[in-house]
């Protein structure tokens, strides 16, 4: 029979069943004994908790109907904390979810025996639930099993060999929830992840990646491209988490240099350079995040709309005037939808041009916001280019203009997706000598996203802008003033 202790324990567990943060703020014993000058969860790791547990209210997992799965992926430099937050998850899912089932891997077999299973050991200890569960260690025997139910409320540690992939295979916990925690999760084998998709059909699933982004290819990769959509995913900068060894990372920078690989795969948890084929240069990314540019209102405002045209693509809308992007916005919906969102900009921003991507699905965006009577211009990036010598079409050409714009341009320093984007696509020559960028199907098959954010960028050079006059504005407006979205 259970203690009054206990029960009081899990009664306090219930309170935080999609509080990850409260979990651990409440479970270990912060400023004393072992923790004594550690005041809890860093910031990064508290943004994580934070939005895990949002995303948990979201779902509204009622212990019957199966819901989607909350993917987490976190590439990073070293040194931030990522196996202590793997000790943190496991134990709040297993503390906080009676008959959880999950597993554990790593790139490799001392990789997961000594740092990853070996961080749970000891918070384990800590954690006010710790008596609960008992933690082994031994060689083919790492796991955490609930002492009273030991064969249906666990979590294994397993290694990622391809041959042990049937070890990742559905956990069957319908009415709790199956999770997978991968460290350093660049080198896990495609396979295993593939096994650990079948596994997330059913109860409250939840998967957990870990790691230095050490390649450019594989399903790490993905998650931060081709499959961001599907993944909440961070991207964590060594030099800008308390307590990491400040010192060695300005070392690094200066033997290997800001840009190299090894700076960005070990301190700023970003992945390789795509190689000499990158048409935008990462420094130029960075040089242009860290701009901060007054907005100058005498230069014409302009608004880029990249309109999506497959499942996993997105619709962005972006505004720019002169050197400096306003604002960036990005929707799943159909064209319709987004025609008002457009219309909501237009009347916002007061453009001097709305651009709109108007090939394939786009050209129904570009025909309903005429009839409704806004001015759009509708660019076809397969058309020729101006410059008919330097670029192979129209495309390049945009493409070829926003670099020349971001060595003195200011874009957000906080969207992810946009420097991804920028850096990520490469270039060529034609027969003719002329500048010709990837295709996007290529990049699909690199596992690289459609470059939805830059796209919507880019088209902000397909045309020379003229500011317009108040009077110009003036007479637009009540030329249009009738109109209304969807109307």
């Amino acid at each position: 029979m259970a203690s009054k202790v206990d029960l009081d324990i899990a009664e306090d567990c219930s309170r935080f069943y999609a509080d990850p943060l409260g979990f651990v703020v409440w479970a270990f014993n912060w400023g004393k004994g072992d923790l004594a000058g550690f005041e809890g969860p860093r910031d990064w790791q508290r943004k994580y908790l934070t939005e895990l547990g949002e995303q948990i209210k979201n779902r509204n997992f009622d212990g019957l109907h199966p819901v989607a799965p909350m993917d987490m992926a976190t590439s990073s430099g070293h040194g931030i904390g990522k196996s202590a937050m793997s000790a943190w998850l496991i134990l709040f899912v297993m503390s906080t979810r009676p008959f959880a089932k999950g597993v554990v891997t790593s790139n490799t077999s001392d990789q997961l025996k000594t740092k990853t299973w070996a961080e749970l050991g000891k918070w384990h200890k800590r954690c006010l639930t710790g008596h609960w569960f008992t933690y082994n260690a031994s060689k083919g025997n790492m796991n955490l099993i609930h002492k009273r139910h030991p064969e249906s409320w666990r979590v294994d540690a397993q290694t990622c060999r391809e041959e042990n992939s049937e070890s990742f295979a559905g956990l069957h916990a319908a009415n709790s929830t199956p999770f997978y925690l991968f460290d350093e999760a660049s080198a896990v084998p495609d396979k295993i992840w593939e096994v650990s998709d079948g596994g997330l059909t059913d109860g409250e699933p939840m998967r957990f990646v870990f790691g230095n982004p050490t390649r450019n290819t594989g399903r790490f990769f993905e998650c931060f491209n081709r499959l961001r959509h599907r993944w909440n995913t961070r991207q964590i900068d060594s030099r800008n988490v308390a307590g990491t060894n400040d010192n060695l990372m300005a070392q690094w920078v200066e033997d290997y240099g800001e840009d190299s690989d090894f700076v960005r795969v070990r301190v700023r948890g970003v992945f390789p350079r795509a190689g000499s084929t990158q048409f935008i240069s990462s420094e130029l990314v960075e040089n242009a995040q860290k701009c901060d540019l007054q907005d100058n209102l005498n230069m014409p405002l302009v608004i880029g709309v990249d309109v999506a045209r497959f499942g996993d693509d997105q619709s962005v809308i972006l505004v720019r005037r002169g050197r400096k992007v306003l604002e960036i916005t990005k929707y799943r919906v159909d064209t319709m939808t987004l025609v008002g969102h457009v219309i909501e900009m237009i009347r916002k921003w007061k453009p001097d041009g709305v651009l709109v991507d108007g090939v394939g699905v786009g050209g129904g965006v570009v025909d309903r916001l005429k009839q409704l009577g806004h001015d759009c211009i509708d660019v076809n990036a397969g058309a020729r280019a101006h410059d008919q010598k330097t670029y192979m079409n129209k495309r390049a050409e945009m493409w070829g203009k926003m670099r020349d714009w971001l060595k003195g341009g200011d874009i957000p320093a906080d969207d992810q997706e946009l420097e991804t984007d920028l850096t990520a696509i490469e270039y060529g020559f034609d027969a003719k000598n002329r500048l010709q960028l990837e295709r996007k199907e290529d990049m699909k098959k690199r596992g690289l996203h459609s470059p939805d954010v830059a796209d919507a960028l880019a088209l902000t050079f397909a045309e020379d802008i003229v500011k317009w006059s108040e009077d110009d504005y003036g007479d637009m407006e009540v030329a249009i003033s009738d109109y209304e979205p969807g109307g």
